[in-house]
C-alpha cells in the first residue's frame, strides 16, 4: 500500500539570523517491505546549495546552508513510501545471554557491526540501575526476543507518557527515575537497560500511520531494534506496546537520537527560537 508522508519543520527565531548551517534525515530508508517511491525537501529560505550524502549508519541527509537574513526557516518533506505488512519475528531461541557472550567475541560481518551498538554512546550510558531494572525481563537462559519484548512491555507501563515534561538535555536516569517522559525517552530508556546488560540496541526514528491508539504519531517517532544473533534487528515499540509491522516507516537509525536527529544545525544570531514540527501520513488518494 502506497502512503504519503509529510514533515514540516519550522524554526522561528527571536532575532533575524545572518546565516544557518543545517542538516536533515528526512529521507526514508529503503528497506525489506519499505520501498520509496521518491522524496522531495523544500527548504525556505532558498538555500545557497543543497547537498545529499550518505552517513555512518546508512541514512541519508540532506545539508543545506542559508546566507540570506531570516527569522524564520521552513523545511518540508514529502515521501511517497510503499509499506508491506512484516511478520512480527520475536520468536527466536537464542538466549540472551549467548547473544551477550557472541557480541564479545563477534565471530561474523553481522555480530561486528552490532557490537558498536553495546557501548554508551552520548545520550544513553549503561548503568547498574537499569541492568537491575531489566534483569526481572532476562532470566536465566530466557530467549532475547521474548525477553526484550517483555521489557518493552514493562517501559510502556511502568512509565508515563508526558509531552513537554522532558528535554534532549535531561540525564537519562533523571528520566528513569521520574517515570515519565515522550517517545524519545522510552526508547533511550530501553535501550540502555539493554546495553546495561551487554546487549545491542539501536534508535529507530520514523513515522507512525494516523491511528488514535498510537502515541507520538502527530511528530516524528521513535523505538528500538535489538540484534539476536542469527535473525538480525528485531523492533520493539515501549511507547505503544506493539512490534511495529505495518504502521511504523522508518527514517533513519543510530546510536541515540543524536545520530538521527530529523533536523539539527547552527546559526548566526537568532536569540531564542521556537521549533514546530507537524507529520502526516495519510495512504496516497490517486497512486497513478
Amino acid at each position: 500500500m502506497l502512503f504519503t508522508a509529510t514533515h514540516i519543520t519550522r524554526h522561528r527565531y527571536e532575532t533575524p539570523v545572518s546565516q544557518s548551517h543545517s542538516e536533515a534525515r528526512l529521507t526514508p530508508r529503503v528497506l525489506p517491505g519499505q520501498q520509496v517511491h521518491r522524496t522531495s525537501i523544500r527548504v525556505q529560505p532558498e538555500p545557497a546549495n543543497l547537498l545529499r550524502r550518505t552517513d555512518y549508519f546508512g541514512n541519508e541527509v540532506t545539508s543545506f546552508e542559508i546566507f540570506e537574513q531570516h527569522d524564520c526557516l521552513t523545511a518540508e518533506a514529502i515521501s511517497v513510501i510503499e509499506l508491506q505488512p512484516q511478520t512480527a519475528g520475536t520468536t527466536s531461541t537464542v538466549a540472551w545471554e549467548v547473544a551477550r557472550d557472541l557480541l564479545a567475541t563477534p565471530s561474523d560481518s553481522q555480530q561486528l557491526e552490532a557490537c558498536e551498538f553495546v557501548f554508551d554512546s552520548p545520550f544513553v550510558s549503561a548503568h547498574p540501575e537499569l541492568a537491575e531494572f531489566a534483569r526481572s525481563s532476562f532470566t536465566p537462559g530466557r530467549p532475547l526476543g521474548e525477553a526484550a519484548l517483555e521489557l518493552s512491555h514493562r517501559v510502556h507501563s511502568d512509565f508515563h507518557y508526558q509531552p513537554q515534561s522532558t528535554s534532549i538535555d535531561m540525564p537519562l536516569l533523571d528520566v528513569f527515575r521520574n517515570r515519565s517522559g515522550v517517545c524519545q525517552d522510552f526508547a533511550h530508556i530501553m535501550i540502555g537497560a539493554l546495553r546495561s546488560l551487554h546487549l545491542a540496541a539501536r534508535y529507530v526514528s520514523g513515522y507512525l500511520r494516523s491511528r488514535e491508539q498510537y502515541r507520538g504519531g502527530e511528530a516524528s517517532h521513535a523505538w528500538v531494534a535489538v540484534f539476536v544473533p542469527g535473525s538480525g534487528w528485531l523492533s520493539f515499540d515501549p511507547t505503544n506496546d506493539v512490534v511495529p509491522s505495518d504502521g511504523h516507516f522508518t527514517l533513519a537509525w543510530g546510536r541515540d537520537y543524536g545520530d538521527v536527529a530529523p533536523m539539527k544545525g547552527i546559526t548566526m544570531g537568532g536569540g531564542r527560537q521556537t521549533i514546530e514540527v507537524e507529520v502526516r501520513v495519510q495512504p496516497l488518494a490517486n497512486p497513478g
